[in-house]
């Protein structure tokens, strides 16, 4: 569905991102962490075609700088980009035209996604008007309207009161099971645990590790976050240290228990097969 490969952005001399390559398949949701610079943002950026690049990325085997492939990508910035002067619901209807959209359908569509958000209350609203989060709201609700098949999210849950995060992910749970491939740029990992197929981890415009769920075991396959700082921490120690022996008198000491790498390999079977 989303194939990347050999991504790579430079600006002057420096890479932003280099030599990024991922697949991403229907269904499946893949999460880009990192921090803060790591360049999760521009890997986006550069899927969807926003930005120039080396390398090559295909949509449905579709080039994301063809109509067709960009029809079928659906775009939620982390920093809402709308119409001041428009209204919320004058935003549904110029992607609703934008789209060629069937009207009536999409109408129902919109109601039904701002009665999921709670966004009753200002559909007749200027966009100016609203709180950052009610803005993140209307983005996200634009970026679906045209029920696209691959969906990108840059830091989706900012801004986000709880309601409308819980709500926001049982959307992207719902439309993965209808086959839509999502990613999610984040370094807020609670707001992902559970909901992921693959997490690409990032630092200094690369992706150092990649992890499947499925091929995870035990704790790791539970925790996002245990996985993160796993690779992202000290490797020295087990994740659990034993306590030392204690001297009579003595108070025990909390430490700070450091990280490990978590194995993801299988164990290969031992087992002979009978002749």
């Amino acid at each position: 569905m989303l194939r990347v490969k050999g991504l790579t952005k430079k600006y002057n001399k420096k890479y932003a991102v280099e030599k990024v390559s991922f697949n991403l398949d229907e269904g499946e949701i893949g999460v880009l962490l990192g921090p803060n610079g790591a360049g999760k943002s521009t890997v986006i950026k550069c899927i969807l075609g926003l930005l120039q690049y080396d390398g090559e990325v295909k949509v449905d085997g579709l080039s994301t700088t063809s109509a067709e492939g960009r029809k079928i990508l659906g775009y939620v910035p982390e920093i809402p980009a709308l119409y001041e002067r428009m209204t919320v619901r004058e935003h549904f209807e110029f992607i609703t035209r934008a789209y060629q959209l069937d009207p009536e359908k999409t109408r129902e569509y919109a109601s039904e996604l701002v009665n999921r958000l709670r966004l009753n209350e200002v559909v007749d609203s200027f966009c100016k008007d609203l709180s950052k989060g009610m803005q993140q709201k209307v983005s996200i609700i634009c970026a679906l309207l045209p029920r696209p098949k691959i969906l990108l999210l840059d830091e989706p849950m900012l801004g986000l009161d709880p309601h409308a995060i819980k709500e926001l992910r049982l959307i992207l749970t719902e439309l993965a099971e209808d086959g839509v491939a999502i990613l999610i740029s984040t370094h807020l990992i609670s707001t992902v645990e559970g909901m992921w197929q693959k997490a690409y981890i990032m630092r200094n415009g690369q992706i150092l590790y990649t992890h499947r769920k499925d091929e995870m075991v035990g704790v790791w396959a539970e925790s996002l976050e245990r996985i993160f700082f796993a690779e992202t921490e000290s490797y020295d120690s087990p994740w659990q240290v034993s306590p030392e022996p204690r001297r009579k008198g003595q108070q025990t000491q909390k430490k700070n228990p450091s990280v490990s790498r978590p194995n993801t390999s299988k164990k290969k079977s031992t087992k002979k097969k009978k002749k």
